[in-house]
């Protein structure tokens, strides 16, 4: 008997599966999305989906082989990171 999954395309995670497949909250998962912070996803009208591999990918973008490993890739907190200031006309702006 064939497998009946065997033709069907990779299957994507809403935020709140996303979330536990890597052990973080569903808030976390928001808040990397309004920052840039997360991995990559797609948005079926008002839905957001993540793919697993891109769950994966993003994983293994911080990973390291020991706390002296410096491989230029980390995998930021879910918080703002602003560009510094910059001046104009004499006053700091955003």
């Amino acid at each position: 008997m064939p497998d009946a999954l065997a033709n069907l395309p990779p299957r994507y995670l809403r935020t709140q599966e996303a979330a536990r497949f890597l052990g973080l909250a569903p808030r976390t998962m928001e808040k990397h999305r309004t920052y840039g912070t997360g991995p990559r996803y797609s948005k079926l009208g008002g839905r957001v989906i993540y793919r697993i591999d891109d769950l994966q990918a993003w994983v293994a973008s911080g990973s390291k082989a020991s706390t002296s490993d410096d491989t230029g890739q980390v995998v930021r907190p879910a918080k703002p990171h602003h560009a510094p200031l910059a001046r104009y006309a004499g006053q700091e702006r955003r």
